[in-house]
């Protein structure tokens, strides 16, 4: 386990010595001043809140659809010029303040050679479940120049065409390593809880070989032009708090320590987390993602104000009329109450069903509403200024139906 260690290591200290403006904190191609997603991920104060939705590249969108045929998952994201216009798509469409690249959590198992295939309506089915300690040897270190050269490919022709960040991503080691346990998508994870409480010293290598793989994935992703990472370990919501301190939280606080000198914001995200906020404020990210389980305020406590906030819509509220869905949306607006720091999303992934007429006029409502928010709060003087009354100044709640 040392050499693994040290190879995602000594890929870091490579990438850094040949991108110094990342050091300095300048973004590639994105300017910091300028863009209100990387201002929010700083907890600095923009002209409007920013707002980008997770899987906002893909299954609803009619365009994605005709693009991507009947390619699999994995063979679309192989396709770097098919991939940077499918991750292009939703900031035409939508005008969000960020890009998310197209890809897919399972992507780097594959690229090192686990037999997996990401099932439409299913999700990933591995083909053999990990089931002892020599399945260890399966998981390789990864060399995403060998093993994923498409991933750089279509972060630097995306980034070429934006003027907005785009978005690097990777899945979270206890997600990752409960599809390799389980096989697949389970609802109780019972035998991924049963190896971590029951074999430690092999959870903990797995969880070391699978932070090393996380690591060199985003590493390079910033290398090719991501200006933000985001860490999806959408299952951890399903641990106890102290099984997530004693159990996860170290990989994914080596994971974020790793990217230390990268100079981007980190962001981190899990599904059913209210209860984990507190302990996830340690692991080392900027911002911290949250679903619709928790109101806004609530979790920002949760958090402490030294970190910005993302969220939290929830998904399912888009699929109402549109004065529901205006709204739902204030009301995450006033509860984030104008602080500098938010930036605005769903609590989980868009729905396939959703309509993208819908998105659009969200993403209008938070940049006019937020706006004026934020304005209300400079206003008002000290960067922890509320501003809660600039919701309702922009008129009834059916206004901008």
């Amino acid at each position: 386990m040392t050499g693994s260690n040290r190879s995602a290591n000594e890929q870091v200290a490579l990438m850094v010595a040949l991108m110094p403006t990342l050091k300095a904190g300048n973004v590639v191609d994105v300017d910091n001043a300028s863009s209100p997603f990387l201002r929010a991920c700083m907890r600095h104060r923009a002209a409007t809140v920013p707002v980008w939705f997770m899987r906002q590249a893909g299954r609803s969108l009619p365009e994605y659809r005709a693009l991507k045929g009947d390619l699999s998952i994995l063979e679309a994201v192989a396709r770097p010029d098919l991939a940077a216009e499918i991750t292009l798509q939703p900031v035409r469409r939508y005008g969000v303040d960020a890009a998310i690249l197209f890809s897919d959590i399972m992507a780097p198992l594959a690229a090192i050679g686990v037999d997996l295939d990401v099932v439409a309506g299913k999700g990933p089915i591995i083909a053999q479940p990990f089931q002892s300690d020599a399945d260890l040897a399966r998981l390789r270190p990864l060399d995403m120049a060998s093993d994923a050269p498409y991933v750089a490919e279509t972060i630097k022709i995306a980034a070429k065409e934006l003027d907005v960040p785009v978005i690097g991503f990777a899945g979270g080691p206890f997600t990752l390593a409960s599809y390799l346990i389980e096989g697949g998508p389970s609802r109780v994870f019972a035998k991924t809880k049963t190896v971590m409480q029951s074999e430690p010293r092999t959870w903990s290598i797995l969880m070391d070989k699978l932070a090393d793989l996380v690591i060199s994935s985003l590493s390079a992703q910033v290398a090719a032009g991501a200006s933000a990472v985001q860490l999806f370990d959408s299952w951890i919501g399903c641990l106890a708090p102290g099984d997530y301190a004693d159990h996860v939280l170290g990989a994914t606080r080596r994971i974020f320590t790793a990217l230390d000198d990268l100079g981007i914001p980190r962001i981190y995200f899990g599904a059913n987390t209210s209860e984990l906020l507190g302990e996830m404020s340690h692991a080392g990210a900027e911002v911290i993602g949250v679903d619709w389980r928790v109101k806004l305020d609530d979790a920002w406590q949760r958090i402490g104000q030294r970190h910005a906030i993302q969220g939290n819509l929830d998904p399912a509220a888009c699929l109402a009329p549109w004065s529901t869905v205006a709204h739902q949306a204030r009301k995450v607006l006033r509860e984030a109450g104008g602080r500098p720091g938010h930036i605005f999303n769903l609590g989980h992934g868009v729905l396939p069903e959703t309509d993208p007429e819908v998105l659009e006029r969200l993403v209008a409502l938070v940049h006019a509403e937020g706006s004026s928010e934020a304005a209300t709060g400079v206003a008002n003087g000290a960067d922890g200024a509320t501003g809660v009354g600039a919701v309702g100044a922009a008129g009834n709640e059916g206004a901008a139906d």
